[in-house]
C-alpha cells in the first residue's frame, strides 16, 4: 500500500484553484440547493464539459438487462474484437444523480487504455429508489456478465469491477456481495475517492466546507436522499467500512483528492483492506478536488488517475 502525505495540506492545484475562482465569479449554484431535476442536468451538463475529448471506440452498444426492479440499462464498450476481460464500471453522483451518460468519457479511455470491454450500469437513484437497490442493480449487473459470458465475448477469469465517489461506494459493496455469493470471482476494484461509511466525522470532512466546491453539506444531501432510515447507514454494504471483515476480497486501488470531505474515509478503508490481506494501492493526489478524476479536459490530475487506473487494471487483467 502506497503510503499518503501526512505532513501538512499541499496548495491547490493551480488548474483547481482557476476552476473554483470561475465558479465563484459565475455564481455557479450548488447541487444541493436545486431540485433534483435541476441537479440531473447541472451534474451531467458540469461534468461533460469538463471531460475532454471523446475518444472513439471500437464499438458501443446500449442496452437493457433484467434488473431486480425491472430492465437495467448498461453501456458497452469494445476497444477491439476478441474475447476480452471485463471492466464493470459505475458512475458517480451520490446515489442521486447520473446515468451511463456521466461516466462516458472515463469508460471510453479505460477501454481503449486497457484493451478490456467496459460495460458501464445505469442502476436505479435515489431518491426514488433509496438503499439497497442500488447495490442489488450493480451487483445483478456484474452477475449478467459473468452469465452471458460466451454471448459477450467476455473472458470470466479477468473481471474487474470500479467507480468513483458513490460509484466506489457500490463497487466495494458488491465486492462484499460477490464474496459472500462465493462469486462472481474478481481480479480487482477500482474505488475513486469512495464513500465508505455514513458515520464519517473525520478531518476531511469537517474542513470541506467551500461553498463553491462538494463539501461536507453535499455529502449529507446525498446520504440523505439515499437512506430511507439512519439505521442503514450502518449496514456493511452502505458503509463498506462497517464491515467486520474484508478479507477475501479483491486487490484494489484507492485513489484519493486531498481537498475533499471523503478523503479520510476512503484512506481509512485502503487500511482496512490492508490489515485484512488485501493487497492495495492507495495514492492521494495532493491539490485535487473531489470529482477530479472525471475533468480529464480540465484537470492534468484527472488524466494521470485515469492513468494509473488503467495501469493498475492492465495489471491485474495480465
Amino acid at each position: 500500500m502506497t503510503d499518503c502525505p501526512v505532513e501538512g495540506p499541499v496548495p491547490m492545484h493551480p488548474q483547481v484553484k482557476a476552476l473554483r475562482e470561475r465558479r465563484e465569479r459565475d455564481r455557479v449554484a450548488q447541487l444541493y440547493t436545486l431540485t433534483i431535476e435541476e441537479a440531473r442536468a447541472a451534474d451531467l451538463a458540469s461534468i461533460q464539459a469538463a471531460a475532454g475529448d471523446e475518444e472513439p471506440v471500437a464499438e458501443v452498444t446500449d442496452r437493457d438487462i433484467p434488473g431486480p426492479g425491472g430492465p437495467l440499462p448498461i453501456r458497452i464498450y469494445r476497444p477491439r474484437a476478441g474475447t476480452l476481460p471485463v471492466l464493470v464500471y459505475l458512475f458517480g453522483g451520490g446515489w442521486t444523480l447520473g446515468t451511463v451518460d456521466t461516466s462516458d468519457a472515463v469508460c471510453r479511455r479505460l477501454a481503449n487504455a486497457t484493451g478490456a470491454m467496459v460495460v458501464a450500469v445505469g442502476y436505479r437513484l435515489a431518491p426514488e429508489h433509496k438503499f439497497p437497490a442500488p447495490v442489488h442493480d450493480c451487483f445483478a449487473a456484474l452477475q449478467w456478465v459473468e452469465a452471458n459470458a460466451f454471448a459477450l465475448d467476455a473472458d470470466t477469469e479477468r473481471i474487474a469491477i470500479g467507480g468513483d465517489s458513490a460509484g466506489g461506494n457500490l463497487a466495494a459493496a458488491v465486492t462484499l456481495l460477490a464474496r459472500d455469493a462465493g462469486g462472481p470471482a474478481l481480479v480487482g476494484q477500482v474505488l475513486v475517492y469512495p464513500t465508505t461509511d455514513y458515520h464519517s466525522q473525520t478531518e476531511s470532512r469537517r474542513e470541506s466546507q467551500d461553498p463553491f466546491l462538494f463539501n461536507a453539506t453535499s455529502v449529507d444531501w446525498y446520504w440523505n436522499h439515499y437512506l430511507a432510515d439512519p439505521a442503514d447507514g450502518s449496514d456493511p454494504l452502505a458503509s463498506p467500512l462497517q464491515a467486520a471483515d474484508l478479507s477475501g476480497l479483491p486487490a484494489a486501488l484507492v485513489i484519493t483528492a486531498e481537498y475533499d470531505p471523503l478523503r479520510d474515509e476512503g484512506e481509512a478503508y485502503a487500511r482496512r483492506l490492508a490489515e485484512a490481506g488485501v493487497p492495495v494501492e492507495l495514492s492521494r493526489y495532493d491539490g485535487m478536488i473531489h470529482g477530479f478524476f472525471c475533468m480529464a479536459g480540465d484537470l492534468d490530475g484527472g488524466r494521470d488517475a485515469q492513468a494509473q487506473a488503467a495501469d493498475f487494471l492492465r495489471i491485474r487483467f495480465a
